[in-house]
């Protein structure tokens, strides 16, 4: 199901209060409505400049929703139903929100995470071996991908105020408008050796740790 208008986009937004990363309830502690607030926010906070990854938190997690128990492909539901209307940068940053985790994890071993978040793990790969570390990290969107993973892991808080779902609708119709007057996305060869995990190229065939 692909979002064709900020409306559309809205819609799925205000549907994610009440509803969950695990259809039993036994996932985090916040719902997706509350969790894609507290992820946005954090991601306003730290990249104020960056609307489009502060977008990609606000829908990362809607795969949950479309597709209730798919852990496995959620990443990927949400980017499919996002990139005709906010792009291929956003949607390539939400497809990078699982690879992120496991590259985390690679990296920073000892790094804490939900309860959730550490059985997710082991599902989808667990960490990364070097070798698909090294090659996470040469994609162009790589640090931005940890950026918002880092943000994904701390947007959990029960009772946090983030502010209203409908405060990001000016955001959201800010970046659809771009992505249809700008000229078609492209991720240039030339960036930092790796993300750093203190802090995607676009749809194509699939890199070594996507596989």
């Amino acid at each position: 199901m692909a979002a064709n208008s900020v409306d559309e986009l809205m819609d799925l937004l205000h549907a994610s209060r009440g509803a969950w990363d695990t259809p039993d309830r036994t996932g985090d502690p916040v719902d997706l409505h509350d969790h894609a607030l507290q992820t946005a926010a954090l991601l306003r906070r730290r990249r104020p400049a960056d609307k489009e990854l502060q977008i990609a938190g606000l829908v990362h997690d809607l795969g949950h929703l479309l597709l209730p128990g798919d852990d496995a492909r959620h990443a990927d539901l949400a980017a499919d139903a996002v990139r005709p209307l906010l792009g291929l940068r956003v949607a390539r940053l939400v497809q990078l929100h699982v690879p992120a985790k496991r590259y985390l994890a690679f990296v920073e071993p000892g790094r804490p995470l939900s309860g959730q978040s550490a059985a997710t793990l082991r599902l989808q790969g667990g960490p990364m071996t070097p070798a698909e570390a090294a090659s996470f990290a040469r994609d162009p969107l790589a640090e931005d991908a940890v950026t918002l993973r880092q943000a994904d892991d701390e947007g959990k808080a029960v009772g946090l105020d983030a502010g209203v779902m409908e405060d990001w609708r000016p955001v959201l119709e800010s970046v659809a408008a771009r992505h249809l007057t700008e000229t078609p996305y492209r991720l240039t060869a030339s960036r930092s050796p790796g993300p750093s995990a203190s802090a995607g190229r676009p749809a194509g065939p699939r890199t070594p740790w996507e596989a």
